[in-house]
């Protein structure tokens, strides 16, 4: 009898055992699932900083690359355009929620006083001249992030941070202080098809020192001409065609001229292959040509790279032009973006391009912005190639060199139509140069793919 009793004993013991042990597993499992929520809402929240820096870094990069500093020849423009890429930088992270709320900017902007968001514009591993290519740095935290379980550890919040820094690259070589040597090429996108022969459009014709860029080095030669507008009054120089056939037989034996374009091939698998025209608002029934204008070639376009000039004849070159301009520009009726000429007047003086947006513009139509408001980007902005062509090399004996190949050392970016009128009926188009970027047949290594259609290339290089 003693010994089914200490059985039976035995038995209710293992019953209790497995209690035990279910209860424990439970209270295990029920801790590390509350843990969990905490870990995942760390790692949330860590991304939602990352993304906010990120995103923060790039559009004060943005705002110095579309300022001009990064094509003057001095300090004035740099100087002028720090304290709004900050603003603007600080702007955008401020719109980031982190933790399920937004940072908050504060009076001082340094993360070393507590503040949520801290931007700083670093020149120092280009010149403390504040040319170069510029860096921003985005710093953001939160130290109040609640925490939701691991209170039972006596945490009650967690700090979460994040820091991205993306840089306004222009690899035309500065002095003083040359970025690289030789450059690094770009390699932008949205590239338009006009391909720009190396002459400086304020100088003689003949002048043997009229070139925009060094062809070799890539340096500009004319930093004056950031700024210049081609338009009345202030020049009878336009922006159209250099020829309407520009056929192997017919393309021109004497010395061109400045700001006369020759058309990039467009056709598909071509230098600047044409985006589909259902891509493109308002490209119904537009030629390869047009549409490579009116829409975005997503084919990077590099800086020494080897393109050909379209033979196609079109007598309308000019005219065809100005209808995929005035599409792109959303220019008709003369609503167009516009350069601010208030800060901006031309000839550039100290104050950094800003930009207005015209009453056509799609999203003042859509009700989101106000007609005159101020704009970062514009479609009006365009990136134009600088071939590797003048009057220095092409003396007016010989025929045109290499033809129809032509190698591309620089790019101009342009505001077409810069008080956002419609293009004259003629199709020359009135333009004003934001930027000027030269790399030359020196330029060596891998191009750099900025983020967006601007020469200035805009990336991010640590985070």
């Amino acid at each position: 009898m003693r010994r089914k009793k200490q059985i039976s004993e035995r038995k209710n013991e293992q019953g209790l055992v497995i209690t035990l042990v279910a209860v424990f597993m439970l209270f295990v499992v029920g801790a590390m699932a509350a843990l969990s929520i905490d870990v995942v809402t760390l790692y949330t929240a860590r991304s939602e900083a990352q993304l906010a820096a990120d995103s923060a870094a790039l559009a004060g990069a943005r705002v110095l690359a579309n300022s001009g500093m990064t094509s003057a020849s001095d300090a004035t423009l740099g100087t002028n355009a720090a304290p709004i890429a900050i603003a603007v930088a600080t702007q955008v992270a401020a719109s980031n929620q982190v933790g399920g709320r937004n940072l908050i900017p504060g009076a001082s902007t340094c993360i070393s006083t507590g503040q949520e968001i801290c931007v700083t514009i670093n020149t120092a591993a280009t010149t403390p001249a504040f040319v170069g290519n510029p860096q921003v740095l985005v710093q953001v935290q939160r130290t109040d992030l609640p925490t939701f379980f691991a209170r039972i550890w006596g945490s009650a919040t967690i700090t979460v941070k994040a820091s991205a820094t993306a840089e306004a690259y222009n690899p035309s070589p500065s002095s003083p202080g040359a970025p690289v040597t030789p450059p690094l090429p770009v390699a932008p996108l949205c590239v338009k098809p006009w391909l720009l022969p190396n002459m400086d459009p304020t100088m003689a014709v003949n002048n043997p020192a009229n070139h925009i860029f060094d062809p070799v080095a890539g340096t500009i030669s004319d930093y004056s001409l950031l700024g210049w507008t081609a338009a009345p009054p202030t020049t009878t120089i336009r922006l159209r065609t250099a020829c309407t056939t520009c056929s192997a037989t017919s393309a021109p034996s004497a010395p061109t001229s400045p700001w006369r374009y020759y058309p990039g091939t467009t056709d598909p698998g071509a230098s600047f292959p044409a985006p589909s025209a259902s891509s493109c608002t308002g490209c119904a029934g537009f030629s390869n040509y047009q549409l490579s204008i009116a829409g975005c070639v997503q084919t990077p376009i590099s800086c020494n790279q080897t393109v050909n000039i379209d033979q196609t004849p079109d007598g309308n070159r000019n005219i065809h032009t100005r209808e995929a301009v005035d599409t792109l520009t959303h220019a008709t009726g003369n609503g167009g973006d516009s350069v601010d000429t208030a800060v901006s007047t031309p000839p550039l003086g100290s104050a950094p391009f800003e930009f207005l947006a015209g009453s056509q513009n799609p999203v003042v139509l859509s009700g989101a912005l106000a007609a005159e408001a101020d704009i970062m980007v514009s479609d009006s902005l365009v990136t134009v190639p600088v071939i590797n062509v003048d009057n220095v090399n092409w003396p007016a004996a010989t025929s045109f060199p290499g033809f129809p190949s032509v190698q591309i050392i620089g790019f101009v970016q342009l505001f077409l139509s810069p008080t956002g009128a419609q293009v004259p009926f003629n199709g020359q188009i009135h333009t004003q140069v934001i930027n000027l970027v030269g790399c030359g047949t020196g330029a060596t290594g891998t191009p750099i793919l900025g983020n967006g259609a601007s020469p200035v290339a805009v990336r991010l290089i640590s985070q």
